[in-house]
């Protein structure tokens, strides 16, 4: 049985927080295969949120919040302090 860790309302409070900043996105692409970007968190919907390149990127901008839950895509503020 999975253990459900987070519900969909912390990681909507979660990404409305980093909202405008600058973050790093991971998206798995399944068979070992990783995407990487750097880009500003632009836009949060009721069921979605985009993410701004910086740079020239021609792949996936849109993403669920069950993406975030189950792992498929990986946020994390670019300002981050480390401990």
């Amino acid at each position: 049985m999975i253990k459900v860790t987070r519900d969909i309302k912390s990681v909507k409070r979660a990404i409305r927080s980093v909202l405008g900043e600058d973050v790093f996105v991971k998206v798995n692409l399944g068979r070992n295969k990783f995407a990487t970007y750097e880009g500003k968190l632009t836009n949060v919907y009721p069921w979605l949120f985009t993410v701004t390149p910086n740079e020239v990127f021609k792949g996936k901008t849109s993403f669920s919040y069950a993406e975030l839950m189950c792992g498929n895509v990986k946020i994390k503020p670019k300002n981050l302090k480390s401990n």
